[in-house]
């Protein structure tokens, strides 16, 4: 099997995150699109292992833990769990997939793609669980 090589450099540190509702109807508004967006830092990245945080402002942060493939596709699954003011005892399930750099892109980003799943309900049940949105993240400078 092919590995996939990915420098320590361009993966550790910040990201922007984004995360969308999967609507179909190409009609609807980009803006209403938007689940959520964020800071995702990645502290460590190694075979197996993968830990970090995501934030959304001061008291709406997770810590993440979970692991990584590095045979293709290049693959990190995680989990996030709510430890400040308003995210305390969410938790939200992820796996994304890292983008393959095109040999002929110009000014092109580490990205990661992928979906995340609510595990457990919040919000008084006004938030359900179940629920998956798509999302992405493009590396920082």
């Amino acid at each position: 099997m092919q590995n996939c090589i990915l420098p320590p450099h361009s993966i550790l540190g910040s990201w922007t995150y984004r995360s969308f509702i999967n609507e179909p109807d190409v009609s609807k508004d980009f803006n209403a699109l938007e689940f959520g967006r964020g800071e995702l830092i990645i502290e460590e990245f190694a075979p197996e292992v993968f830990a970090g945080r995501l934030s959304f402002g001061d008291t709406y942060q997770f810590r993440l833990s979970g692991w990584t493939t590095f045979v293709l596709p290049c693959t990190v699954r995680f989990r996030g769990i709510g430890d400040t003011k308003d995210s305390y005892g969410q938790v939200y399930d992820y796996v994304g997939f890292f983008t393959p750099m095109w040999s002929n892109g110009i000014n092109q980003r580490p990205t990661i793609t992928g979906s995340v799943v609510r595990t457990v309900p919040h919000s008084n049940g006004r938030a359900k669980a179940g629920d998956v949105t798509s999302w992405i993240a493009v590396k920082r400078d």
